[in-house]
């Protein structure tokens, strides 16, 4: 898991958060409230189960990339990630993507990503969806 340090770092001084990897965010990750935590024991999975379906979508053929979008708060707490949506890059259209994330207490896909992000890779012809939780 990335440290927030790194995050602070990455972000530089336009505080512009890097959008993550699936292994900088879940890997070694824990902590279930660092990610759609009001929906946690209110039927999120747990953070392990989660990353571990993100990981199946990550390899569908159809999937360009997976990445955790971060929320600004986490440059103001300093102390933990917080997970504010996580975006699929796809050739699917969303009722497809949905589909995908069937159980995860989402509030359903948006077309794009929920804030600016930097690190961001190349869509390959796909499109971004974010998961988002409210």
């Amino acid at each position: 898991m990335i440290s927030t340090a790194e995050v602070t770092r990455r972000a530089g001084e336009s505080g512009v958060m890097p959008l993550l990897t699936l292994e900088e965010f879940f890997e070694g990750n824990n902590d279930e409230g660092s990610i759609a935590p009001n929906q946690w024991e209110f039927g999120r999975p747990p953070v392990a189960d989660l990353a571990a379906r993100l990981y199946e979508i990550e390899q569908r053929p159809d999937v360009v990339w997976v990445r955790v979008q971060l929320h600004p708060e986490t440059l103001e707490l300093g102390e933990r990630l917080c997970g504010e949506a996580v975006a699929i890059c796809t050739t699917a259209d969303a009722p497809t993507c949905e589909s995908w994330i069937s159980g995860f207490e989402s509030d359903g896909v948006l077309a794009g990503l929920v804030d600016e992000y930097i690190d961001i890779p190349g869509q390959a012809g796909g499109k971004v969806w974010s998961v988002v939780w409210d």
